[in-house]
């Protein structure tokens, strides 16, 4: 990509150029991006994804990285950042924020106003939007459960999609059928409870991660989606997989469906011993287990 490029796409929003992918997940696993870009409007964000399709530029919207598992190749197109689309509103029992907030900051605000339906994501180190487009959960609790509508930009317009229209299931959306769409913000329904009773339970499954899974470390969170029949930590714990190692990844001896980055860890890594636990677990077990953590930029690999 040329110099004029940059020198565009500094009109239209701050660009870095040559990031590491790795800076960006929470995995730190993942080759260089050329350009990353932080648009700080959707007047701004709308004239960057209309000139990169009309150049046939790749490019990847990336919120906190918490799911991602990105390839060690270069990828060469721009990562788009909504880390400037961080506002939010509390309007009766609602809760209206953009891609860009933090949804732990915000399980923290709601509690202060009195307001309960967050507390499961008080953990998630992710943003509004990454949960939205990944459906994300955690005591048998899901965005899908307080979202009562996703404002999205698609087909180049700006329009909100009833919880309906958005295809949730058990960590999935619509949005990653279509990745050109690009969630805005989300409109949630929270209920009005007692702040002392929300901040307690919110401080009891703190003190439950801590103890169960391994923060020290960098993680992508749960690897695989948990069968119908059986919790995946139950099938690789049955495997013997507690401690395996592949490289510099590592299934963590805390809890058994996390992968750690343990030591320089490089995508491969990670992605075969993804792999291994699936044919050994689908071998014993007759089960094939799925992942649930993205991949992205691997040309080769479906």
């Amino acid at each position: 990509m040329s110099d004029d490029l940059l020198e565009i796409l500094s009109e239209m929003a701050e660009i870095e150029c040559d990031v590491p992918l790795a800076s960006m997940t929470t995995l730190r696993i993942g080759g260089p991006a050329k350009y990353v870009a932080y648009p700080d409007s959707t007047v701004a964000l709308d004239a960057l994804v209309r000139f990169l399709k009309e150049r046939g530029i790749p490019y990847k919207v990336i919120g906190k990285g918490s799911n991602l598992l990105c390839s060690d190749e270069v990828f060469d197109g721009v990562i788009l950042r909504l880390d400037k689309f961080n506002d939010y509103y509390f309007i009766g029992s609602s809760l209206i924020a953009q891609a860009g907030c933090s949804i732990i900051a915000l399980a923290y605000q709601a509690m202060k106003n009195g307001m309960s339906g967050l507390e499961f994501a008080s953990g998630i180190p992710a943003s509004v939007g990454g949960v939205t487009f990944m459906n994300a959960g955690a005591y048998r609790s899901s965005m899908s459960d307080v979202i009562d509508s996703v404002f999205v930009y698609r087909d180049g317009k700006f329009e909100w999609m009833n919880n309906d229209e958005c295809g949730f299931d058990y960590r999935k959306s619509i949005f990653q059928k279509h990745p050109d769409w690009i969630v805005i913000a989300a409109k949630m329904n929270l209920v009005p409870q007692d702040i002392n009773e929300i901040r307690d339970l919110m401080d009891s499954r703190r003190e439950r991660r801590m103890s169960s899974q391994p923060l020290d470390k960098p993680s992508a969170g749960s690897v695989f989606r948990n069968p119908e029949e059986i919790p995946a930590w139950k099938l690789i714990e049955g495997i013997g997989y507690r401690g395996k190692r592949v490289g510099g990844a590592m299934v963590s001896d805390k809890h058994v469906n996390f992968i750690v980055n343990e030591d320089n860890a490089t995508a491969r890594d990670f992605l075969t011993l993804v792999d291994d636990i699936k044919d050994r677990v689908e071998e014993k077990y007759q089960i094939r287990l799925h992942m649930e953590v993205e991949r992205f930029n691997w040309p080769n690999r479906k």
